[in-house]
Order: structure tokens, then sequence, then C-alpha cells
């Protein structure tokens, strides 16, 4: 009897939830999210511990799917190995309440859209709560692929997530006893057909001539990326990764200089600055920038002319900056060891793109890709952009799964503003992305080297740049709204003819 107990609310609800990962990148099964969440609404369909069900299903998804948070923590945060496991699984439980509104089934079985609808709001709460960790949205698992990545420059990336929770519900409820199955199935089909339909609108045109691009993968371990005996050697590694290229544009990885900006040696910026004299060319450096004693981490632009740095906008929570910190910089001083922890943010309203030849660059920096609604606001601000930058340090996720996870988060950046995205890293993934999410060419991970391409410009806007997450919104307010009034008037018809 326990033995039952313990495996219907626990051990199979988490298994469920577990296997959900393998839909993610690197695994990118796509369908398996279909089949893990018809999965929790078959175990919660009856209200039987529908909310230990979901929780437990939420548990199993993100302990599987961020275990990597333990890494950056303990192996390269300094955190004492207990503190780390309790935080990591403190986060993952958290994280794991968002996955309750699948525990309302039983009471919403009728309506196909009510869960889809609520889940979403819930996601995108998730997507700004304390700054926000959109990480594993449900919709990454289908990029780039699937059929419903075509109403990804509508709806953005948590559209696709109402999409893959609905399709769930639709084939759940097809295979109920006296449900309509022949509307059901037909709403499916059109569902994802009209997805691969949607796939072969371009929202986008070419602009400008390609321009030679040499992405640089520098490898420098994190554990001795900040080790001040190491920096002459990372200069160095560098420095000759740089003048053995004749790209039009060298882009180096985050924070790929050791060292504030302003202490780099002079010879160091000379040789650079020879460099793209005599080829005619730039590089997009990353490095750790003091300004009138605030500090930033910032890319910038070596070249013809003065272009403003970009400064990094969104920045990680313990990582960049300490949250509370008059209650939690107890546990940044004496339980991580994480250098310039403490920097401030820049102006997403004052953001000056990379001008490069005829193309404009939007650089992002690492964790800011995760936020899709960021990225495509930038054309509100600025003009424009007609390539997407990420540099990232993925170097903090060690050999994980975590670097492959966020690849697949910029292929999503790229199909919702049907661009470019190039990312050069520390450790990987180092990529070209073209605008359709596919990954044209990158670097394996955990070596050293350049990666070399045609970047090819893209001018347009999608619907998504337009509106941002304010179509999805609509779409499962409206739901709920409905939902709400014509439950309204069947409780008073029911009242008023009893």
């Amino acid at each position: 009897m326990i033995f039952h107990i313990i495996l219907r609310n626990f051990l199979i609800p988490f298994s469920l939830g577990a296997i959900s990962v393998f839909a993610f990148a690197p695994f990118s099964f796509y369908p398996l999210i279909l089949l893990s969440i018809i999965g929790l609404l078959y175990i919660t369909n009856k209200n039987e511990s529908a909310k230990i069900k979901s929780f437990v299903f939420g548990s199993g998804f993100f302990i599987t799917g961020i275990y990597w948070i333990y890494i950056c923590l303990q192996q390269f945060g300094g955190m004492p190995p207990f503190i780390a496991l309790v935080s990591t699984l403190s986060l993952c439980l958290f994280l794991a309440l968002f996955f309750l509104p699948f525990s309302l089934l039983s009471q919403y079985k009728n309506n196909i859209f009510f869960i889809p609808a609520f889940f979403t709001l819930i996601e995108l709460l998730r997507s700004v709560i304390f700054t926000g960790f959109p990480w594993l949205s449900l919709g990454y698992t289908q990029v780039p692929n699937s059929p419903l990545i075509g109403y990804l420059p509508i709806l953005g990336i948590h559209g696709i997530s109402f999409l893959v929770v609905l399709t769930a519900v639709l084939i759940f409820q097809l295979f109920k006893k006296n449900s309509k199955k022949l509307y059901l199935l037909i709403f499916l089909i059109f569902i994802w057909g009209f997805g691969q339909y949607l796939k072969g609108i371009e929202w986008s045109m070419p602009i400008g001539k390609t321009l030679s691009t040499s992405l640089i993968q520098g490898n420098i371990s994190q554990d001795k990326k900040w080790n001040k005996n190491m920096v002459n050697k990372s200069l160095n590694h560098y420095q000759k990764l740089i003048l053995d290229s004749d790209a039009s544009l060298i882009i180096l990885p985050e924070t790929s200089i050791p060292i504030e900006v302003n202490t780099i040696p002079k010879s160091f910026i000379e040789k650079l600055e020879n460099h793209v004299t005599h080829n005619d060319s730039h590089i997009i450096i990353g490095a750790i920038e003091k300004n009138l004693g605030r500090y930033y981490n910032s890319a910038f632009l070596i070249g013809k002319g003065f272009t403003n740095p970009y400064r990094k906008n969104h920045l990680v929570p313990f990582g960049e900056f300490i949250p509370l910190k008059k209650y939690l910089g107890y546990v940044y001083k004496n339980w991580l060891n994480i250098p310039f922890a403490n920097l401030n943010k820049g102006k997403q309203k004052s953001v000056d793109l990379f001008k490069i030849r005829d193309l404009s660059f939007a650089i992002n920096i690492c964790y800011e890709d995760v936020f899709g609604n960021e990225i495509a606001s930038l054309n509100k601000y600025t003009s424009e952009p007609h390539v997407l930058v990420n540099i990232s340090n993925d170097a903090w996720y060690g050999r994980s799964i975590a670097a492959e996870q966020h690849l697949q988060i910029s292929q999503a950046r790229a199909i919702e503003n049907k661009k470019m995205m190039i990312r050069s890293t520390n450790t990987g993934v180092t990529a070209f992305i073209e605008k359709d999410g596919k990954v044209l060419k990158k670097l394996p991970q955990f070596t050293s080297g350049e990666l070399r391409y045609d970047v090819q410009g893209y001018t347009g806007i999608t619907p998504y740049m337009l509106f941002n997450n304010f179509i999805i919104y609509f779409i499962c307010i409206l739901i709920l709204l409905l939902y709400l009034r014509v439950s309204i008037f069947l409780n008073f018809k029911k009242i008023l003819f009893k």
C-alpha cells in the first residue's frame, strides 16, 4: 500500500518530469514533451493528490534540467558542497511550484484552453519574478525543427509553450470517452499544419554584403580565468588568435580580457589597432569596464571611429549583483567566491548598435539572450539591428548540458527576430545561427580556435518585434476572462432555475 502511494504520487510524476529534459537540447527529441505532459494530465485527471503530483513533476523537471546550478555554485563559485546542494534543490523546488496549474485539470476538464492559458501566464510570471528565470520554458523544446516554430516570430517562445500544452490537452481529450474526436483531431491538425505553413514566411530580407566574421573561442577554464598569474597568458593566447585571423570582423567572448579595460597593457591594444588598420577590420572584445566608480560587464568595438561600449543590462543574481544585499550579503561574503559580483546595469533605452560596414550589430551578453522580449524590443530604443551577437562565458556550467541549452535559446532568438545570431563563447558553444534557427557552423566545446563564416545581415520587423509578449498575454487573459464570464453565467442560471 505504502509503495503504491509512493509510486503513484512521487516516482511516476518525478520520472515524467525528469524525462521531459530529453525534449530540450542537446537531445532535442521534441515530441517527448507532449508525451510527458499527457502523462501528467492522466495522473492528475481525477484530482487525487493532483497538487502533489504536479509539484513532484516540476521537481523532476527542474532537478534534471538545471542540476548544473550546483556546478556553478560549488565548483566555480566556491560554495561548500552541502550549501550548494541545498541552494540548488531549493531553487528547483521553488520553480516546481510553477507546474501547479496542471493540478486544476479535474476542475476544468471540459475547457481545453484553460490549463494552457493559465500555465502560460504562470510561465510568463517565471520570466519576470525576481528578475526572471525563463530557462527551460516549454517552448524551447520545439526549437528549431517542430512545425510549431512557425508561430515563434508572431507569439514568441511563451506562445509556443501555450501551443505545446494545448496540443497535449487535445491529444489527451482524444482518448477520452464521449469526446468530440473529429473536432479535436481537425483542430489539432490545423494548429500543426498552419504552423508548418508559417515556417515558409520569410519576415525579413537580406541587406548589404556578407561580412567575413571570425568567432574566437579561447577555452580558458573558469577556475583559471581570473587568476592574476594567468592574465598575461590569457592576453597572449587571445592576441595570437586575433592576429592569425584576417576576417573583417573578429568577436571575442564575454569578459575574454580578464582585467579591467582601463588596465589592459598599451602594447596589447596597439597590436589590435594595427591589425584592424592593416586589414580594414573590426574587433569586438568583452571586458569589465570601470566608469565613474561603477563597474559594468561590457563589450567594446575596436575599429574606425568611436562607438560607445555596450553595457550588459540584465544581470545574473549572485553572479553579477547581490539581490536583497542587506539580507543576503552574508551568502556572497562567506559562501561564494565570484569576481565582480556587484556590477551595475547598463541602460536598455540608450543602447548603441555597433556599425560595421553596411550592417548594424546588436550585442547581448550571456544570460541576456534568455529574455526574448528584451532582444525583440531593441528596435524600439534604437535603429533596427541587422545581426544579433551573443558573447558568453558558459565555462561556469562545466561539462554539463547547460551550454547546449543556451545555444538552443539563442536559436529561438534568431527565429523570433528573423536575424542571424552569432555566438562567441569561452568554452562553447560558439556558433553561427541562421535566421531560421538552424546552426550553420559550430566549434566543439572545450577546444580553442577560430570559427569562420560570411555573415548576412537581414532587415524586416516580425510581429513579435512589434507586439512583444502582448499577443500571448492578450490570448491567455482573454481565455480566462471568457471562462470566468461563462462560469458566472452558468452558475447564475442554475440558481435562477433551481
